[in-house]
């Protein structure tokens, strides 16, 4: 049985000595292929080697009687018969190499075995027979040569093997000879090989020419079964015939059966009238059958024609080819040719362009046909000097459902927000997914920066509204950027980055909101690139550096520990704030790198601190995300000698509401190691108690604005931090008050009973060498700093 070669693959047309042989690989020609053709035969002559060597070794052990010990000669004798085996499984195993291919590998792992034997009777020709003289050695040498002809002429489809073989038992018998000072003997036999090694590729040569030739045969062979086989099982097509006044004449049984009738009741009849079904009587046809009666009449050939059949009420659709039929003197007598029901193919054709240019989740047009709707809007606008608008929508809150409540809500959630999109459009214009929860939208012709506004705020407005999903009440916003064409952009690809820009900026403003494209975007955006770029190099060229701002003792004012802050001096852009190049970080995940210094430098400098002076380190989303996370811990302790106790990972609320899973995952394995974890920034974001209840927080900070809020008196502030205090002490945690800057507020927090305050009002970020000043002074009765 023979391989199936892919299409495309291709026999070589020469085969040079070393490729025969396996040592090269030429670039032309399927090699793979042909060398599983090659040795795929290589099994079936398993029985004649074993044979062959066994009787061969006989004869050897005759000649050898009296002049080797019987116990060398039994070991020699078995160690062959091992080899022989061994081989033969390997040959065995190489039985379907014709099927599925041959690489060099296996090639060179075929040849052992033949090296090895060959080897084996080097010893006996070596070895053995020089003991017992010249005619013992040319009784033996004479034996070995049956044996190198047997397996050169039986196994020269497998050239490598052999060659080595021969090469090896031809180098031997020259040695053996040159022993007993037999120079002639030594030279017939250098010779003998030689010429053997010789026959043996061009043998190869031969049956490699031969296979090829077998494969290309049965290649053509198979296509010209299978071209038979499909005329004669095929019944898609038929042949069909009508005369002058386009009525059917002889027509076949197949034809027959594809219009469901019987042959005697089609004959004579109208052909337009068979396979018009209802529409004969009303006379409206489809336009494809006006086609093919206007080719009738107009007596000319035609080919590829699809046809709208109806057949019992069942719409089909009919390819029909065929030419006039003229008789010996020249006038036409009908037309004669060939049909096929394409209406699967048709079919899947639909759908396919249907594929191609909707989203098969909501229904709606995909990119490409929003691009393409664009662009004949941008090309219409043109010629009218009107206007087009592009809007780009980006749900808000949607990943916390996709995340929460998985993708099969989300996708659901996705097919509602779809309906509604539907329902706000007009004629005028188009909407479609983009992909993920990004949609947009096409207002064609005529927009202006009302009507844009008008529809982005029915759209903000319509999906900010809620969904009941599967039992869930789901609330998402959605934001919106547009671009007007062509102000904003000249070509389809400039108004839709525009757009873009818009629809980022809304996002950045907070959701829920419209934006409009503005030149200073683009700026933005470029400023942004450059921010991204620089930060990329920041660590390494040395522009990052660590402050750290000091926790203290609400009661005793001593101070605690130090949060570690990241700061960036950039070259090209300056001092860059950290609410500037740390979201940026974030969204590259450039955070992840730049996380890893920051331990690794802050815990440095703990690890010179007073034993019982802690750090704090915020870490990001991303960070904790990150598999290696707990790893990166665990080295940044180890290097720098930090006890785990001594550090206290702060994290804020959003990481749980991302992947909690992962997060509280994460936050245990540190944990484990014996280090703290502080909840930042608590209540701004989505609080939950649920995972108050499964993390064991060693700390939770109370926001700024709560602070703020208790200092001046505000009910609802002083509400929240008394119950944040009194939730943190059931539960056997801290509080620590941020951004305490007045006397006033530290004294409001002293009161609500927080055990721990950080603010200027003890000390502004500071660099490494000043805050180990500030803890030589952590015995003073008062730790402030500034």
């Amino acid at each position: 049985m023979q391989l199936n070669r892919s299409p495309g693959t291709s026999l070589p047309r020469h085969f040079p000595a070393l490729a025969v042989l396996g040592l090269i690989e030429p670039d032309s020609g399927d090699w793979g292929y042909l060398r599983g053709l090659q040795y795929g035969s290589v099994a079936r002559r398993i029985g004649v080697r074993m044979i062959g060597n066994l009787a061969c070794m006989a004869l050897v052990g005759m000649s050898l009687i009296g002049v080797v010990d019987p116990l060398t000669f039994a070991v020699w004798a078995l160690t062959m018969v091992s080899v022989l085996i061994y081989g033969a499984r390997h040959d065995r195993s190489l039985s379907d190499a014709d099927r599925r291919g041959l690489d060099r590998f296996e090639m060179v792992h075929q040849a052992i075995p033949a090296g090895l034997m060959a080897l084996l009777w080097a010893v006996a020709l070596c070895g053995f027979a020089p003991q017992g003289g010249p005619q013992v050695q040319l009784q033996v040498w004479s034996i070995v040569a049956i044996v190198l002809v047997g397996t050169a002429a039986v196994y020269a489809i497998v050239p490598l093997g052999t060659v080595l073989f021969s090469a090896i038992l031809g180098a031997a018998g020259m040695i053996g000879f040159a022993i007993n000072g037999m120079g002639m003997a030594a030279v017939i036999a250098g010779a003998f090989a030689v010429v053997v090694c010789v026959g043996i590729l061009q043998s190869a040569r031969v049956i490699l020419a031969g296979k090829v030739a077998e494969a290309g045969l049965a290649e053509k062979s198979e296509v010209v079964s299978l071209l038979l086989r499909e005329h004669q099982e095929g019944d898609a097509d038929w042949l069909w015939q009508v005369d002058a006044g386009r009525r059917v004449r002889t027509a076949s049984p197949r034809f027959a059966y594809a219009l469901g009738e019987d042959v005697n009741d089609i004959e004579g009849k109208p052909l337009i009238q068979l396979i018009a079904g209802d529409s004969w009587e009303s006379g409206h046809f489809h336009s494809s059958l006006h086609d093919l009666a206007e080719r009738m009449k107009r007596r000319e050939s035609f080919s590829g024609l699809l046809v709208r059949v109806n057949l019992r009420g069942q719409v089909r659709w009919w390819e029909l080819a065929a030419s006039p039929i003229l008789d010996d003197s020249g006038a036409f007598t009908g037309f004669r040719g060939v049909g096929s029901d394409v209406t699967e193919q048709r079919e899947s054709s639909e759908k396919i362009a249907f594929l191609a240019h909707y989203d098969t989740l909501t229904g709606l047009p995909n990119r490409a046909l929003l691009t393409h709707t664009l662009g004949e809007s941008m090309r219409g606008i043109e010629q009218r000097r009107n206007h087009c608008a592009f809007l780009m929508i980006d749900l808000d809150r949607f990943k916390a459902v996709n995340d929460t409540l998985g993708h099969q809500v989300g996708d659901r959630l996705l097919a509602r927000v779809s309906e509604r999109l539907k329902t706000l459009m007009t004629r005028n214009e188009l909407c479609g997914r983009l992909g993920g929860d990004e949609f947009a939208i096409v207002i064609r012709d005529g927009a202006d920066a009302d009507r844009v506004e008008q529809v982005a705020q029915a759209v903000i407005a319509s999906l900010s509204q809620p969904y009941q999903v599967d039992n869930h009440e789901l609330y998402v916003g959605a934001s919106v950027g547009s671009a007007i064409g062509p102000r904003d952009g000249s070509t389809v690809e400039t108004l839709m980055r525009n757009a873009d820009l818009a629809l980022y900026r809304a996002k950045d403003e907070g959701g829920s909101a419209h934006c409009t494209y503005e030149p200073a975007l683009h700026a933005h955006a470029e400023e942004r690139r450059r921010l991204e770029f620089s930060l990329r190099h920041a660590i390494e060229r040395g522009e990052m550096s660590l402050v750290f701002q000091p926790v203290v003792d609400a009661a005793s004012e001593v101070v605690l520990g130090f949060e570690a802050l990241l700061r960036w001096d950039s070259a090209d852009h300056g001092t860059v704030s950290p609410v500037k190049f740390i979201p940026v970080a974030e969204e590259t995940r450039l955070i992840v790198p730049i996380g890893e210094w920051v331990l690794r430098n802050a815990c440095q400098e703990a690890a010179n601190w007073p034993s019982h002076v802690k750090l704090a380190i915020n870490v990001s989303g991303e960070q904790l995300l990150d598999s290696h996370f707990a790893e990166t811990v665990v080295h940044a302790l180890a290097q720098s000698g930090l006890a785990p106790h001594r550090l206290e990972i702060e994290v804020t609320e959003s990481v749980f509401v991302r992947d909690g899973t992962t997060a509280q995952h994460t936050l245990n394995q540190i944990m484990a190691l014996g280090c703290a974890v502080a909840l930042d920034d608590f209540g701004t974001g989505y609080s939950s108690l649920g995972y108050l209840r499964t993390m064991r927080f060693s700390t939770i900070k109370i926001d700024r604005s709560f602070v703020q809020g208790a200092a001046r008196g505000t009910a609802e502030s002083l509400a929240i931090v008394r119950a944040v205090v009194a939730m943190a002490e059931s539960l056997e945690m801290a509080t620590t008050a941020e951004g305490v800057e007045t006397v006033e507020e530290f004294a409001a927090v002293r009161r609500l009973g927080c055990r721990k305050v950080q603010g200027y009002l003890f000390g502004r970020p500071m660099l490494a060498t000043e805050a180990r000043r500030v803890m030589q002074m952590t015995d003073a009765p008062r730790g402030r700093v500034a």
